[in-house]
């Protein structure tokens, strides 16, 4: 009976086990929360939607040769692969965008002067 008796003093009372229960809980109180989600419509896109789109946008783009684009993307491939650092990437990437847009506007400059002379000659 003694064993049985310091069990029944070791093991937690019904009231002890309630007030733990009480604690654990915040003494009863619930935190609910709330928060206000507006509602967002979102445009539904078809592929054949996405496709007219892309195409629309790529129509306002300026047509790039293929030897720009290769020289391009050759010196950014050097910068990403780490031959190149990329200030002098981008000093060469920009010295030539210059040099050949001077070119294209002496060109077109000659252009004019050859069409607006075989012009005057004729009159």
């Amino acid at each position: 009976m003694v064993e049985m008796a310091s069990a029944a003093e070791t093991a937690p009372s019904a009231a002890a086990q309630e007030e733990e229960h009480k604690k654990t809980e915040h003494e009863g109180q619930v935190l609910h929360m709330h928060t206000a989600h507006r509602e967002v419509p979102l445009p539904y896109f078809t592929p054949q939607d996405l496709k007219a789109n892309v195409q629309q946008m790529t129509s306002r783009l300026p047509a790039v040769r293929r030897k720009d684009l290769l020289f391009y993307g050759g010196l950014g491939a050097l910068t990403v692969a780490g031959a190149l650092e990329w200030p002098i990437a981008l000093a060469v990437g920009g010295a030539t965008w210059v040099v050949r847009g001077k070119a294209k506007e002496e060109a077109k400059e000659r252009s004019e002067e050859v069409a607006g002379s075989g012009k005057t000659n004729e009159t």
